[in-house]
């Protein structure tokens, strides 16, 4: 393929230096790393012993699992893709993907998904949240769960890593109450990774240390008469961006072999992909990976042709890299989506946006490698076998990595659950 792919729905790259960072953490203070976290999931402390990570790539607007996981292509709707075999025998998947169906021996596919839920904001928060809620900041998603869990003291780099095309700084307001401690930091997969992380001509290491010595002391004393939520942020910021400037080589990926490069490809996907390796080697709990613009309710099948090619070849590489160095058996990958998408096909030969019946793949660490997980109908129309939503892949993902998602966190006094106490894990895809 030559170039990059054509993004309808438009890729918003936040190229945030180091001061908009330390801005947006500080902003988002109204409920902090100070708060009281008095008990932490699933003997955290013993967990993250263990190195655990979890890579989301996120396919943002709804791939087609027609054109993926659950092919079905006898039908006069299934498109005119064709199903290949796996590694895993009697597993097919669409034809798009020859590479990732080499690596199915470590992977598995849930196809029986119900959700509910057809619009992209709330699907989004479903999905990343595994609760019904109608505002992204109500639970904190996924990555924020697993930052905390598997939180390590005097860990030197973020929990929850967000990788971009370019540009570095930011951060999500996506950890509600668990507080911007544990929200996603934005960091680029060229430049360097982080932006601005030099010290200005002039200022020397010495002349540095003392301003932050300084700060330090003036915070120290003020907070030691005010009960201030807001320092506490600005604290833990400056802290955390100061550790970002001195650990700036990890997110650099020229430093790579040409060889390993080359692997992972030119393409901005292919380029985080490889800093994602980079931060599972560092044992950072959780990095996402955006490959965006898959809504195609227009030429569904000539845009499915393009951008699964582009996530095929470095997805299969990244696995196979994990594999190698042995990283991927503490390491959960998830392809994750909002929903699915149509068997009908529309006048624009698009798919539209469909929840009732779709798929997700996943794989790496606490996973039973080659499952397949329910099915659905001739159609794809209706789930027929072992129907499941958000709220049992939420259990499933903590679960896979030893996080007990039947239990609660514990903020000032109050119990919030982990994960929906209305359901639980999908048992069988554990490994």
């Amino acid at each position: 393929m030559h170039g990059e792919p054509y993004r309808p729905c438009g890729a918003i790259d936040h190229l945030v230096g180091r001061r908009q960072f330390m801005g947006d953490l500080a902003a988002g203070a109204g409920i902090v790393a100070g708060s009281s976290l008095l008990a932490s999931p699933g003997g955290a402390a013993e967990i993250a012993g263990l190195g655990k990570s979890v890579v989301v790539v996120y396919l943002n607007g709804g791939i087609s699992q027609f054109e993926s996981w659950d092919p079905k292509p006898h039908l006069e709707t299934g498109g005119p893709f064709q199903a290949i075999p796996t590694t895993v025998p009697g597993v097919h998947v669409s034809e798009l993907l020859p590479h990732t169906a080499r690596q199915m021996h470590r992977m598995a596919l849930v196809r029986s998904l119900n959700t509910r839920q057809d619009d992209h904001g709330l699907a989004n928060n479903l999905v990343r949240s595994g609760r019904m809620t109608q505002s992204a900041t109500e639970y904190p998603e996924l990555g924020a769960v697993v930052a905390k869990g598997l939180e390590k003291p005097d860990f030197p780099l973020p929990g929850h890593i967000a990788t971009m095309p370019a540009g570095a700084g930011g951060r999500g307001n996506n950890a509600a109450y668990l507080g911007p401690r544990y929200a996603s930091v934005n960091v680029g997969a060229e430049k360097g990774g982080v932006v601005n992380a030099r010290l200005p001509d002039g200022m020397t290491v010495t002349a540095d240390k003392r301003r932050h010595d300084w700060r330090r002391f003036v915070n120290n004393r003020f907070r030691g008469r005010v009960d201030s939520a807001e320092i506490d942020a600005y604290t833990q910021t400056y802290e955390q961006a100061l550790r970002l400037m001195e650990r700036r080589e990890l997110f650099d990926i020229t430093r790579e072999p040409t060889r390993v490069r080359d692997t992972y490809g030119n393409s901005e996907f292919g380029k985080q992909l490889l800093l994602a390796r980079r931060l599972v080697e560092q044992e950072v709990p959780f990095v996402e990976i955006q490959h965006g613009g898959w809504d195609f309710h227009h030429n569904n099948f000539e845009f499915h042709l393009h951008y699964v090619a582009d996530f095929d070849r470095p997805f299969a590489n990244f696995m196979e890299d994990l594999a190698q160095r042995g990283h991927l058996e503490r390491t959960l990958v998830i392809v994750m989506t909002e929903f699915g998408r149509t068997p009908r096909i529309n006048t624009g030969y698009g798919r539209d946006h469909y929840s009732r019946a779709w798929s997700i793949a996943l794989g790496g660490c606490g996973i039973q490698h080659g499952a397949v997980i329910g099915k659905t109908d001739a159609k794809g129309a209706e789930v027929t076998d072992r129907q499941v939503d958000h709220r049992h892949l939420f259990h499933t993902y903590l679960q896979a990595i030893g996080i007990d998602s039947s239990g609660d966190f514990d903020i000032a006094g109050r119990k919030f659950p982990v994960a929906d106490p209305a359901a639980g894990p999908i048992r069988e895809l554990l490994a």
